[in-house]
């Protein structure tokens, strides 16, 4: 891998559902350790392209490259295999398990052939620490308790155990309050700041100018516009998502 390479790129990826055309020759590319956004409106085609990347579905056309190289994902399993983890809006987090066991769940630590306890709340609240996740009671309260934003807290402290090089989160401030917002933001920044490739799928501007370092913004399935996050106003990114073009843009 050439320094200059990307952790993920898309080249000329293209999705189709029969006569349904959700991706067009899209070029995209998330750098290493910073946080992208993927702006878009709704049937822009920011889930398809974040559930092509994370495997559940094959391309129909164009490559896709991870760390340099070309890659096929035909599973979740391929892609959390190279360190893409994806943090949906539904989380999938178990709300009868606590936090330890949903952090560990499927990758359960064992000594002696029993669950080994200790190490994984050792491990859970370390994690945890390091994210500066301090609004938890307990890391063994069940996750049914927990309020939005500790519940993403979870689903992010879950990835980084599973040392993910890339997280990809849908949405991840939706339906969360002022302050739960805002803990899930710095969440973002922290995981960025350690070293991990966060994407973020937003389309409240807000939250994508606090916390991007690069913005792309899909418009009906084409990537329209792709660069820097001081590069662009909101105005700006509002013009590409309603219509695909900025007048404001190409004047400036």
């Amino acid at each position: 891998m050439t320094e200059a390479a990307p952790l993920l790129e898309l080249r000329g990826v293209s999705k189709v559902f029969g006569a349904v055309r959700a991706l067009s020759g899209v070029n995209f590319s998330v750098p290493a350790g910073k946080v992208t956004a993927l702006a878009g409106d709704n049937g822009a085609g920011k889930s398809v392209l974040v559930k092509t990347v994370s495997g559940l579905w094959e391309p129909t056309g164009g490559q896709i490259y991870w760390e340099g190289s070309a890659v096929h994902l035909r599973s979740p399993n391929d892609a959390e295999a190279l360190g893409i983890t994806t943090i949906y809006q539904d989380l999938a987090l178990c709300d009868n398990l606590d936090i330890v066991q949903n952090m560990f769940l499927g990758h359960e630590k064992l000594r002696h052939r029993l669950l080994n306890e200790a190490s994984m709340e050792l491990a859970a609240r370390e994690t945890l620490a390091d994210l500066h996740v301090t609004t938890v009671r307990s890391i063994r309260q069940p996750v049914a308790s927990l309020s939005g934003g500790q519940r993403q807290s979870v689903a992010v402290a879950k990835a980084v155990l599973s040392k993910a090089k890339l997280v990809m989160m849908d949405e991840p401030t939706a339906a969360l309050g002022v302050a739960q917002t805002q803990m899930v933001l710095e969440l973002i920044k922290r995981l960025s700041s350690q070293g991990t490739a966060v994407l973020v799928i937003s389309h409240n501007l807000n939250d994508v100018f606090e916390v991007a370092d690069q913005i792309s913004v899909l418009y009906l399935g084409r990537m329209v516009a792709s660069g820097r996050a001081d590069s662009f106003d909101r105005q700006v990114v509002v013009d590409y998502m309603t219509t695909g073009t900025s007048a404001r843009a190409a004047a400036g």
